[in-house]
């Protein structure tokens, strides 16, 4: 059975199935406001916008950390919040919220940032929701010092949940954010091989609605590369599954000047029509100094669907590219320590078989380091214990001079004006 096969009872998947069948980049902020009329006004906004948009709830900070008494705190005095506190509200409140907004031809997902999220699961479900994000790893080494065993039994649990709901025919969609992690700074094998194994572990506790996400990096080549090989994993490892990948608009500094932001979304945009990504997570012009306005947003939004529209799908490359060799390599080490994802991602962090560069975690090794090579692309300057094919490109010891250049990479490219014209393939 192909996942076209499959049941059509994922209301977030089958929009963006659809949309994609019409030639149309699906389009998404990052947008969550405590004042549930604000964050009803956001929504309606970005519903109304002139692209295939999707609605998106993001919590607030207490939410996320799960200091769910400080967050009803705050909604009990009317203290603002950079985030909906989705757990602290009843959910008559939420479900007024999403009336005559949210539905099969605008689904709203919620995004949090969680390592324990049962509770924010629950309550997007007696809303009416049934898309989220996050993942075991990718929602716990980045953000804390929540051990990783926990937060993986977390999402087991949290998994089951939501395999668990049904309303009116809809099942959940999970969206993985494990291609996310340190995107500015991981190279592509890494991020491709944990949002498969994070797409995997949903798919083993239940879950059918899968989007496999992937963050924008400093070549738009390699990124083309990375998309389809997550593409083809995705098609060799998520039978039972209705999926699609998403693209992060680049997670790193962003450009300070208009022109530069605007430069770097619509960039994001192409590479993901060109490499045959469905869905794209924009970002604003105000991106480098401030939380964006509802406005700013919508004009992100339909930005990033015009640089879509002008944009054709380029013709795939050599298929065991760089990028699938060294996610194939990783995932096979997960797989060879065990059955399980969840013990698997376990084992292979514990011996350094997967390793995140920069990351501080104590669950995280932190032999390997990456750098960007004179051509842009992002790539291992030490592979620690990485499991990876000889092909994996070593380029050195990194300086501190190196790393605040890498960070700043695209900053400078986009601000200068000097960011590359995307290659086309074929």
């Amino acid at each position: 059975m192909t996942r076209d096969d499959l049941p059509d009872t994922d209301a977030f998947g089958s929009f963006v199935a659809r949309e994609h069948a019409r030639g149309r980049l699906v389009v998404q902020p990052r947008m969550g406001f405590g004042d549930p009329r604000r964050m009803r006004a956001g929504l309606a906004a970005t519903r109304a916008a002139d692209a295939a948009s999707v609605g998106t709830i993001t919590l607030d900070s207490y939410t996320r950390v799960g200091d769910n008494a400080s967050a009803r705190r705050a909604v009990l005095a009317g203290t603002d919040l950079n985030g909906y506190p989705i757990v602290a509200r009843p959910p008559e409140q939420t479900r007024e919220v999403l009336a005559g907004l949210a539905g099969p031809d605008f689904p709203v997902q919620v995004r949090h940032g969680s390592a324990a999220p049962q509770e924010i699961f629950r309550s997007l479900l007696r809303a009416g929701l049934t898309a989220t994000e996050g993942g075991p790893v990718s929602y716990c080494l980045p953000y804390g010092r929540t051990p990783l065993e926990r937060s993986v039994a977390n999402w087991r649990e949290g998994a089951a949940i939501l395999a668990a709901h049904a309303e009116d025919g809809r099942s959940a969609h999970v969206e993985t954010f494990g291609g996310c992690m340190l995107g500015q700074l991981c190279p592509p094998g890494m991020l491709v091989a944990l949002s498969l194994l994070e797409g995997m572990f949903f798919l083993q506790h239940g879950i059918r609605g899968i989007s496999l996400s992937y963050a924008q990096q400093t070549s738009p080549a390699q990124d083309r590369e990375a998309i389809r090989a997550l593409r083809r994993l995705a098609s060799e490892f998520l039978g039972g599954a209705r999926w699609h990948v998403v693209l992060y608009t680049y997670m790193g500094l962003f450009p300070r000047t208009p022109g530069g932001a605007r430069s770097l979304l619509r960039q994001a945009a192409r590479t993901a029509v060109e490499a045959g990504a469905e869905r794209v997570i924009v970002k604003t012009e105000a991106e480098a100094h401030r939380i964006p306005t509802i406005g700013e947003n919508v004009r992100a939004l339909e930005i990033a669907a015009r640089a879509a529209e002008e944009t054709r799908p380029a013709a795939g490359g050599d298929p065991d590219s760089d990028v699938y060799l060294e996610a194939r390599a990783l995932l096979s080490a997960v797989l060879e320590h065990s059955d399980d994802i969840g013990t698997g991602l376990l084992r292979a962090f514990s011996r350094g078989h997967l390793d995140i560069p920069y990351c501080l975690h104590p669950d995280n090794a932190g032999r390997v380091r990456s750098r960007i090579g004179d051509d842009g692309h992002l790539r291992w300057a030490d592979t620690g214990s990485l499991p990876l094919p000889p092909v994996a490109h070593r380029s050195g010891a990194v300086t501190s001079a190196d790393l605040i250049s890498t960070l700043s990479y695209m900053e400078r490219r986009h601000d200068s004006g000097a960011a590359p014209v995307p290659e086309r393939n074929g």
